[in-house]
């Protein structure tokens, strides 16, 4: 077996325990997932392969690729939990290859296998390939673009890979990068097409200024003007021009375009006016559903959700612009992973919404930066003071014995008897343990060899176990028996008063009409719908109280059953069947 097939294979392997690993274990959680699970089995069961449909409402929020992939998953699995993560984890692995194969082009061969294991195996990537979210879909087709441009540029000599030519010259590589990104519009929307050509527009627009312009400037007016070069107009355009814009667009329209103008047709225009104004113009003007931050937002994110791997970040950063400066064969590698993540972080910290997910898209380049510095150094190529090791392993054990300490305690608080999670502490703090003595002792392989072990236990303990643990006390199976312990989904009408959660619509495996007003909600309750159906209605104890005055407690029954983390029940409430004697009673009084 030669090395690419070996490293491949460690990747293949690395990814599959990552995001594979019980992977229909847990229910789905509110409130995307069972958005996203839901409408593709709405869609399924309607044969409906154009219009997003949730809870029999038409869902704007996301086009429809991630719908499609779910489909063809539950025609073969059928409609469960496994099924609609499938294709999320799937193109996980394939975006953890496509990052292994970038920085092996960029950097060579153990860098890329680094870069591959690191991105494996952080929280937030990990997270996004495990959940059915357009997430994965989105990171797949940018990195596979992206992927196809570096193949497409650069050249492999006998010691190095570099930058032949700007942009690819093959119209084969031109139309696969541009269509990937036409493959990531129908995931996202027009992001899938904005962010991959940003990355690729900063790396040739600094890329390509003129000699001299790299010179350290000594002056504040001239380091200005170094920053502001790359946007200087006439070289904007002469490199926007370079990209072929025209075949960028014809080619995106192309895969695109015709299910857009097919979904507008057939909602009249509703679909995209909630989408492209509501759902993208909304969250980049306004913050949306609370989701807010400052500057900070997205830094502070990237070091919690590449961890393991962030603990890496200072060094990396510094060692990087150290090499871009000296302009040595890693130069460029550098400048477009730093490209990759500055434009994704600069980007959506300008929009008002902030959602850690929107920046997974560039963890690739961030993942080939760390390769690349792990690579370097244990090869030796530069030497760190020990403070900087301490620094980072010492990060690892500090988690270690953070979680050791606090999910006991939070435990008692929020999922009593899981004080055993716990436990998951001890993988980062020996892991770290073990990485500080070898740097200790100079033998910076083993060090970095014992992140990465522990990297690879903690994605499965975090995702497969202790996400099951916690999932337990959702009591979602309760929740449905409860639902249905005098009939069948067929032969129930499930109602709800205020807004259900998306898993209530979910595992009722059936849309939940809403009532807002009791006076409604009373008369939905003790009615039947068209089919005959009784009804059941769910609701929160809160939202009961409001329901109470307009209930008799002897036509009722009601369950409860704790609502994971809200600070309220869950509450099942139906009529009940009255007794022949009783009702005959009333018949003759009636009378």
């Amino acid at each position: 077996m030669n090395q690419s097939m070996r490293d491949a294979g460690i990747i293949l392997f690395v990814a599959g325990i990552a995001f594979l690993t019980n992977l229909g274990g847990p229910h789905l959680w509110d409130r995307d997932e069972p958005r996203n699970a839901g409408c593709a089995a709405e869609m399924l069961a309607a044969n409906n392969w154009v219009k997003p449909i949730f809870n029999a409402e038409l869902r704007e929020h996301k086009p429809v690729l991630t719908y499609w992939l779910m489909m063809i998953s539950y025609a073969i699995f059928g409609v469960t939990e496994f099924s609609a993560r499938l294709p999320s984890a799937l193109l996980g692995i394939g975006s953890s290859l496509l990052t292994w194969l970038i920085g092996r082009r960029l950097f060579g061969a153990r860098a890329g296998l680094w870069a591959g294991v690191a991105i494996a195996t952080t929280l937030m990537f990990g997270v996004a390939s495990r959940a059915a979210t357009p997430d994965a879909p989105l990171i797949f087709f940018s990195t596979l673009a992206i992927a196809i441009y570096i193949v497409g540029t650069t050249s492999k000599t006998d010691s190095e890979t570099v930058f032949v030519k700007d942009f690819p010259d093959s119209w084969p590589a031109i139309l696969g990068m541009y269509a990937s990104m036409g493959m990531a519009v129908l995931a996202k929307g027009p992001i899938g097409l904005v962010l991959p050509t940003a990355v690729i527009g900063m790396f040739l627009l600094i890329r390509r200024l003129p000699e001299g312009q790299s010179d350290s400037p000594t002056t504040w007016s001239a380091r200005f003007r170094k920053l502001v070069a790359p946007f200087a107009p006439v070289h904007f355009l002469k490199t926007c021009w370079t990209m072929k814009p025209i075949t960028c667009l014809a080619c995106v329209a192309a895969i695109a375009l015709p299910w857009y103008l097919w979904v507008h047709f057939r909602t009249d225009g509703e679909w995209t006016y909630g989408f492209f104004v509501k759902h993208n113009v909304g969250r980049a003007m306004n913050s949306m559903d609370g989701h807010r931050g400052n500057v900070l937002f997205y830094p502070v994110t990237l070091i919690v959700g590449f961890f393991p791997w962030s603990i890496f970040w200072l060094i990396t950063l510094l060692d990087g612009l150290k090499t871009i400066r000296q302009i040595n064969r890693y130069a460029s590698g550098y400048l477009f992973a730093f490209c990759w993540v500055g434009v994704y972080v600069a980007l959506f910290s300008l929009a008002k919404t902030k959602l850690p997910s929107y920046i997974t898209p560039c963890y690739p380049g961030l993942a080939i930066a760390t390769g690349a510095f792990i690579d370097r150094w244990n090869r030796g190529s530069f030497q760190l003071s020990p403070i900087w090791s301490r620094l980072a392993f010492g990060s690892v054990m500090f988690v270690g014995t953070a979680v050791l300490i606090g999910i006991p305690i939070a435990s008692s608080l929020l999922v009593p008897g899981e004080m055993v999670l716990g436990l998951l502490g001890f993988i980062p703090l020996i892991g770290g343990l073990i990485a500080l003595i070898a740097s200790e002792r100079q033998q910076i392989p083993r060090a970095t060899f014992a992140t990465a072990v522990t990297a690879i236990l903690m994605s499965p303990a975090v995702f497969a176990f202790a996400a099951e643990r916690i999932d337990r006390h959702r009591r979602v199976d309760e929740m449905v028996d409860s639902l249905y312990q005098n009939g069948s989904p067929e032969s129930v009408d499930v109602i709800s008063f205020h807004s259900p959660e998306s898993s209530w619509i979910f595992y009722a495996k059936q849309p939940i009409e809403r009532f807002r007003e009791p006076e409604e909600a009373r008369d939905a309750l003790f009615g039947k719908n068209s089919q005959g159906q009784t009804r059941v209605l769910m609701t929160t104890t809160d939202k009961l109280t409001q329901l109470r005055p307009y209930l008799r407690e002897s036509e009722i029954e009601i369950d409860t059953m704790p609502f994971f983390l809200e600070g309220t029940d869950i509450a099942i409430v139906r009529p009940v069947a009255k007794p022949v004697q009783q009702a005959k009673a009333e018949s003759t009084t009636i009378r």
